[in-house]
């Protein structure tokens, strides 16, 4: 979706509302994976995006799903709930993505986000109301969100080629084997009434997309190829959270490389064929 590549404020795991709607539809989305390798590439396509034909198709297709269903219902709702109820809403879900983010920052060796999520949840959970105020932030405990695409990125995985999935939008080969586990990892997937679930995994659909409608708009109007635009933010994005804001130079990568079927270790984002994935270590975090 156009807003998907814009989730740089996303608090947890972005998306993660829609990842529940990808959850249950791993099956079609693996025998879908299975016909991407027969995609061909379009002449001269980014080695980051070798599935760039099949990309594209998704791509309009999760557009016009957000035209017609996400984006008005976004609308409705930030001109129907008061400011101050938003803020409430995003901090409770914020709250929630400070879990997992503690998970991931404990699985990645971080003892500083570890101990910021930890009483980030603490804290908001009970002075602030169930997580609906954010006193931890007064208190100058920073969120350090992490997912678990972010954990197999610090500990080496090549982010493989660029994906848009069905109703979730921009992803990695590497993200997108992340997604199941994040889903799992989501406090509200252990919430026994469906009833209620369902219906904050909806808000935080809604709430999420109604952050966003602002930047999607500028996309819009500003972006020549929209498309390309998202891919290129969500890579540049991606990287820049696996090594926490100070990625290492990306090395030279000349079109030859790509033509017999040898990818240079090291580049970054790189549509690196999954065999290969092991003997390249992409992103192993320098700390």
């Amino acid at each position: 979706m156009k807003f998907h590549a814009l989730r740089c404020s996303r608090i947890g795991r972005p998306a993660l509302g829609a990842r529940f709607v990808f959850s249950r539809a791993l099956p079609a989305l693996a025998a879908a994976a299975g016909l991407l390798a027969g995609c061909a590439s379009a002449p001269n396509a980014d080695p980051r995006d070798p599935w760039e034909r099949y990309n594209r198709s998704m791509y309009q297709f999760n557009t016009d799903v957000d035209n017609a269903v996400l984006k008005p219902t976004a609308t409705f709702y930030q001109r129907a709930t008061p400011s101050m109820v938003r803020t409430g809403v995003g901090n409770f879900f914020g709250n929630l993505g400070d879990v997992w983010s503690f998970v991931n920052n404990v699985l990645q060796a971080k003892p500083e986000g570890s101990l910021h999520s930890f009483w980030r949840v603490v804290i908001n959970t009970t002075i602030g109301l169930g997580g609906v105020l954010d006193p931890a932030t007064s208190m100058r405990l920073r969120r350090h969100t992490e997912d678990f695409g972010q954990t197999l990125g610090y500990w080496g995985a090549s982010p493989g080629p660029y994906v848009v999935l069905p109703l979730v939008g921009s992803s990695t080969l590497r993200d997108t084997i992340a997604t199941p586990v994040d889903w799992y990892g989501r406090p509200l997937s252990y919430e026994s009434n469906v009833a209620l679930r369902n219906t904050l995994t909806v808000l935080e659909i809604v709430d999420y997309r109604a952050r966003l409608l602002g930047a999607s708009n500028l996309l819009e109007q500003s972006a020549l190829d929209p498309y390309s635009f998202q891919r290129d933010v969500y890579l540049q994005m991606r990287r820049n959270q696996v090594f926490d804001g100070n990625p290492p130079p990306e090395p030279m990568v000349d079109d030859d490389d790509h033509h017999d079927g040898h990818w240079p270790e090291g580049a970054a984002d790189g549509a690196q064929p999954p065999a290969s994935a092991a003997s390249a270590p992409a992103e192993n975090h320098a700390q």
